[in-house]
């Protein structure tokens, strides 16, 4: 039997990522993070104890990476989604769509997404991983779409104002509503209501001072 090609064995290897990094967040979805050990993951995706070890250095790293690519693979579906968006207001849609699916994901998967925020504001910080830099790429892909001249500026500003919208959504006990949230940023990005995909609650009220517009991309 002859031996299997390089290309056979990364494309086996990359497989096997992903089945760990699906088995983590189902299963820190459904037990929380402290109730999932690495051998339960390893024996959802049908994988060896040791092959975690092999791709990440712990639980927490594993589960970044886990959440990144949940991020990625949603947004990506959000931005793909028929019909594609085209004409001059195509990166207002895409904006409003990408919003849209990290919010939805915050307010579909609370617990997996409260624990991916923990673990990021605590001193491991924000992991660098190929699903984050995916996750990265989708993003900064929008606001060029969107009008930015100055991504390397306006991507980071989208990302922490995002990350600043799911926080208080996340908050046990005293939640912020979802519409509230992307109101403020459909106000801070001059976007109608109807684009995206609008949750079944209605916004609350958003009073913008007279005289002041709502605050631009650089460049937009």
């Amino acid at each position: 039997m002859s031996p299997r090609s390089a290309s056979v064995n990364e494309e086996l290897r990359r497989r096997s990522r992903e089945r760990l990094l699906q088995a983590t967040v189902d299963l820190v979805g459904e037990r929380g993070y402290e109730s999932t050990t690495l051998g339960d993951i390893a024996q959802r995706a049908g994988a060896a104890r040791g092959l975690i070890s092999y791709y990440f250095p712990g639980k927490r790293q594993l589960l970044q990476s886990a959440v990144h690519r949940l991020m990625h693979l949603t947004l990506q579906a959000a931005l793909e989604r028929e019909p594609r968006p085209a004409g001059p207001d195509a990166g207002r849609e895409l904006l409003a769509r990408a919003i849209d699916a990290i919010l939805g994901l915050a307010h579909d998967r609370a617990l997996l997404m409260r624990t991916h925020m923990a673990g990021i504001l605590t001193a491991e910080g924000f992991i660098q991983c190929p699903e984050q830099q995916r996750l990265a790429q989708l993003l900064r892909e929008t606001v060029v779409a969107y009008g930015s001249t100055d991504p390397d500026t306006d991507y980071p500003l989208l990302r922490a104002l995002l990350m600043g919208a799911v926080v208080p959504m996340l908050l046990p006990g005293a939640p912020m509503p979802r519409a509230r949230l992307r109101a403020e940023l459909f106000q801070r990005y001059g976007l109608e209501w109807e684009l995206g995909v609008p949750p079944g609650e209605e916004p609350a009220a958003v009073t913008r001072p007279r005289g002041i517009n709502s605050p631009q991309l650089a460049g937009s």
